[in-house]
């Protein structure tokens, strides 16, 4: 077990046993909060249209608060953040701007550098790094650009915007670092850094505001700072009902004494909409004394409900400026005494943390990675409040909503009230929580964190987020799309890794988390089997644009699709529940028939796939799973695109261990009945007896049609990537799959890029690049046939390669391919970052890591969402996993196995 004997250990366990409150504060503040469902009170839905970026410097959020680098408390009553000013831009910077769903060729995306350098889980270090330009922003450039570029284009990043600017390294590193003094009292360093040849100004304003809570409701109390007069340095006194008493000190550059502003944070209708403000001090004022020159905008007073300390400076070539802010709960005679000290004790806290975190097989560079993809999950969780109904009908004071909310997005779900803090996918590109991506995401955090992996798994299935029906939300744009069933999955592996973590098994957490998932087993079971065939629909189900058509709407040819990846998600959810009900029986003897239950589903569920009913979605003659159309003539036609939606069938498998079964004797027996009077359903479970074996097979894919995947699947020309597993087989790049309805034909072909469809606002793309969730997915299914098989089972790993290998160490092999997308090769170049100079070589880029959604089919390059760290950081534990790993064996007569686990471009 590993050491948890260190400091942060130590503030872990205070924090689980409610001693101190360690995670009260950390970096909760959203990167975007403009442009979201929760702020959208149009009557077309257009949330991107409704709250611009150009109204997000003037606008009083409703929600929830945004900013860069922010801190706040696990409520949002009170928010920290930095804003910065080079002299030449038109507004200033307190946000991050990119480009919205419509305005970019390949949808919505953050036109910002910025990085997730440091962070443990208790927040008490926290270090982010943000490259200002020097130049004047190209806010309307990068717009006008973006939408002139088509989907077969490139997507037109700041780079491209300013290339001349950074190539001449004129841009200031800004780095953001927090450490707690303890659970209650804070320090922000930040650090400014001119890297460009010339001397340059900047003005940096940390910033003090109050979430606005008084706006909606009359009657509701207004919290107040005001300037602290005596002080040596900066500093304010802030009062609030939540929170009390708090003192905010700011000390700039040298020790000198910045200048303090106060405005409120409340919109400026005057700006907005042409009506006479009822005061001056409005939600911009910043923007107006420092840009624009005017102080009239900032209350003389000193007073206000939002603040910012003005540091002005200009910079010689590679000087550095700090500026220092402290919030604490008590007035500070010496509020900066011993902070640097405290820093240093902090970092070398948190390097002592992850020290015992990272395995001893980890080289420097993977260290490095599992760090930051760390450090990016934690960063990205963020405060979240939604009430759907306070939404649909509106508040005393906002706007009224239209009549035509009443019966449009989200209005099934009146229960649903969010008030917590969550682990986002993306702080910029999906400040919501997605339900299947956070299953992936606390993979990860249960290595650092199992307290807030289960805690997390958990608030998805309490009773105010779980419809009455007993439906997951999925996100905020639909609460009742259909996304992958995995939370069980989820449930089971973080339980497994707490166990291994930890050294104590958490069966409360488990007992508590089969109740719930037993109410959405039962969901999927009444309401997506369209015909009580144990096939099932589902939807897109998380992946986007694989299909032909969008799978989530009304087909084209009417009638309905039978789903290999619905079906076979279910077969796995079944599987699943089964471990977990075993697991819970070793004690508790009740489950023991439950189990049975889950048992009985999953075998009908392989039977039903594999064609017992006649339309079952196994093709003999390609040896793949399809999708099955049926048309409303009772036709069915099998959609033959080779897809990760054929592959999935293959996440369905465990292996029951004998020895346990041993110890649950009514299962076992009911396990034999099965065997002995429902034979033609067992075919594909690989039942072999006590003595042939390490355990009993359950999987949907028997052995003959696993042997017809695997080469397919280990295919450079088809699915095997240099970097993992491409989401659609390469041979449809000569090869398209087209189908035509009415006049119209639907084609899917292999595109490793950027998606050239508008479906699902074509912002991501499932038709060819590497996804680490189904590849992580893949890989543990594989080792799992590999666990049993052992050596009676030998692939070519690549397919035509000669090289012959067990399935798990092909599993293996595939991770590693999956870590070289971030790790440096033979000449210092890291995949991820593609053909960009800057990132490849410059010492002040190359090592900051960005976790893309998903990765070039055959480059590796990043894609997507580039802070996607939620289930990209999946590369965090497979780097742990392979790490334990003992050199792979040779095969008499065969090449040197090692050579296999290295990408195809490398031998």
């Amino acid at each position: 077990m590993p050491d948890r004997s260190t400091a942060e250990h130590r503030r872990l366990a205070e924090s689980e046993a409610r001693q101190a409150d360690w995670k009260n504060w950390g970096p909760y503040v959203s990167e975007r909060a403009w442009g979201t469902v929760r702020e959208d009170y149009s009557p077309d839905g257009e949330a991107w249209e409704y709250f611009p970026h150009m109204h997000a410097r003037s606008r009083a959020y409703r929600w929830n608060e945004d900013g860069i680098g922010g801190f706040c408390n696990r409520f949002q009553n009170l928010c920290l953040g930095v804003a910065l000013w080079n002299g030449r831009d038109p507004i200033l910077k307190e946000r991050f701007f990119g480009v919205t769903g419509k305005e970019g060729n390949h949808g919505e995306d953050v036109k910002e550098y910025y990085f997730y350098l440091d962070n443990t889980p208790t927040h008490a270090y926290a270090k982010m790094l943000y490259k200002y330009p020097q130049a004047v922003y190209p806010y309307g450039p990068l717009v006008e650009e973006s939408y002139r570029r088509n989907r077969l284009q490139p997507e037109f990043e700041l780079y491209d915007a300013l290339k001349a600017t950074f190539r001449d390294n004129r841009y200031f590193d800004v780095f953001i670092e927090y450490a707690k003094v303890d659970d209650d009292d804070l320090y922000c360093r930040i650090t400014a850094i001119n890297r460009g040849p010339e001397a340059a100004p900047l003005h940096l304003l940390p910033q003090l505001w109050y979430r606005n809570t008084w706006t909606w409701k009359t009657g509701r109390a207004r919290p107040r700072m005001a300037a602290e007069v005596d002080s040596l340095s900066a500093a304010v006194r802030c009062d609030s009902r939540h929170l009390g008493e708090r003192y905010w000190y700011v000390q700039g550059p040298g020790g000198s004494r910045p200048t303090l502003m106060f405005t409120e944070n409340e919109s400026n209708i005057e700006r907005l909409y042409g009506v006479a403000n009822p005061t001056p001090y409005v939600k911009d004022s910043f923007h107006d004394a420092v840009v624009q020159g005017d102080r009239s905008r900032v209350n003389p007073n000193g007073v206000g409900t939002k603040a910012a300390a003005h540091c002005r400076m200009i910079l010689a070539p590679g000087q550095e400026a700090q500026v220092y802010v402290r919030l604490s709960p008590r007035r500070q005679a010496e509020p900066f005494a011993g902070v640097e000290a405290l820093f240093d004790l902090r970092i070398a806290e948190a390097n002592a943390f992850y020290a015992t975190v990272h395995r001893a097989g980890l080289g420097e560079d993977e260290r490095r990675v599992q760090r930051q993809a760390f450090a990016g999950l934690l960063w990205s969780k963020q405060f979240y409040h939604y009430s759907v109904e306070l939404w649909l009908d509106g508040d005393e004071n906002g706007p009224p909503p239209p009549e035509s909310r009443k019966y449009g997005r989200n209005e099934t779900w009146r229960h649903l009230y969010n008030l917590d803090v969550i682990s986002m996918p993306d702080k910029w590109e999906y400040p919501w929580y997605a339900a299947w991506d956070l299953a992936f995401h606390m993979l990860p955090i249960a290595q650092i964190d199992p307290e807030w992996a289960k805690r997390q798994l958990i608030l998805m299935m309490r009773e105010w987020y779980m419809h009455p029906n007993g439906q997951l939300p999925a996100y905020e744009w639909a609460l009742g799309d259909v996304n992958p069933p995995v939370h069980a999955w989820a449930v089971w592996q973080v339980y497994r890794i707490d166990r291994q973590v930890t050294g104590a098994a958490d069966s409360e957490f488990l007992e508590k988390a089969f109740h719930k998932l037993l109410l959405n087993f039962t969901w999927w079971v009444n309401r997506k089997d369209r015909d009580g065939r144990n096939v099932f629909q589902g939807g897109f189900l998380g992946l986007d644009n694989i299909g032909v058509f969008d799978r989530s709407k009304p087909l084209p040819t009417g009638g309905h699709l039978d789903q290999a990846d619905g079906t076979a998600w279910m077969g796995m959810y079944a599987l699943n529940m089964l471990m977990i009900a075993l697991e819970l029986a070793r004690t508790k003897p009740a489950y023991e028939d439950v189990a049975t239950k889950f048992f009985e589903h999953f075998v009908y569920i392989a039977n039903a796939i594999n064609g017992s009913s006649g339309h079952g979605l196994w093709n003999t003659e390609d040896g793949f799973y399809y999708d099955v159309l049926h048309f409303s003539t009772g036709e069915h036609l099998p959609l033959r695109i080779r897809s990760f939606v054929g592959l999935i069938p293959l996440f369905a498998v465990e292996v029951l261990d004998l020895e346990l079964l041993d110890h649950l004797p009514r299962f076992k027996q009911r396990v034999e009945w099965f065997i002995n009077y429902r034979g033609h359903m067992m075919q594909n479970l690989s039942l072999l007896g006590e003595n042939e074996g390490p355990g009993w097979l359950l999987s949907l894919v028997n052995r003959t049609q696993l042997a017809q995947i695997l080469p397919r699947l280990l295919d450079p020309e088809q699915f095997l990537s240099d970097y993992g597993l491409r989401a659609l087989s390469r041979e449809h790049q000569a090869h398209p799959f087209s189908f035509a309805v009415d006049g119209q034909t639907y084609t899917v072909s292999y595109e490793p890029a950027e998606s050239t469809t508008g479906l699902f606002g074509g912002n991501s793309n499932w038709r060819g690049p590497i996804w680490f969730p189904v590849n992580y997915l893949m890989i543990e299914a594989l080792r799992t046939f590999g666990q049993f098989y052992e050596d009676t089972f030998h692939v070519e790993m690549p397919t035509g390669s000669g090289v012959l290998m067990r399935i798990d160490e092909a599993a293996d092999a595939i991770a590693r391919r999956m870590t070289q997308i971030f790790l440096t090769d033979a000449s210092g170049r890291r995949p991820f970052a593609g053909d960009n100079e800057q990132f490849q070589s410059d010492p002040h880029w190359r090592d900051h890591l960005l976790f893309y959604e998903y990765f070039h089919g055959d480059s590796g390059a990043g894609l997507g969402a580039s802070h996607q760290t939620g289930w990209t950081a999946l590369v965090a534990q497979l780097l742990q996993e392979i790490s334990a790993l003992t050199p792979p064996r040779e095969e008499q007569g065969s090449p040197d196995i090692a050579q296999a686990l290295l990408p195809v471009a490398s031998l």
